[in-house]
């Protein structure tokens, strides 16, 4: 089963996932930085949360970004 649908190692289906996965790892980023010295395992799971939801570092999820935008005007031209 390929859960990608054909936009790429990094990219999403939908724009608005991808978006939605980049606004909760800025999120969980911007929570971890603030509270790092009172909650430091909680911050640390929070920074492995916004990497996951980030599918990698912030390279990728522009990568992603990039290969979703390209495939939703590939999908337009072609229709």
């Amino acid at each position: 089963m390929n859960y990608f649908r054909g936009v790429g190692m990094f990219g999403s289906a939908f724009l608005g996932a991808h978006l939605m996965r980049g606004a909760a790892a800025a999120a969980l980023l911007a929570w971890a930085i603030v509270h790092q010295t009172a909650h430091p395992w909680l911050s640390l799971g929070a920074g492995v949360a916004a990497l996951v939801a980030l599918r990698g570092c912030p390279m990728c999820w522009t990568v992603g970004l990039v290969e979703t935008l390209s495939q939703g005007r590939r999908d337009s031209t072609i229709r």
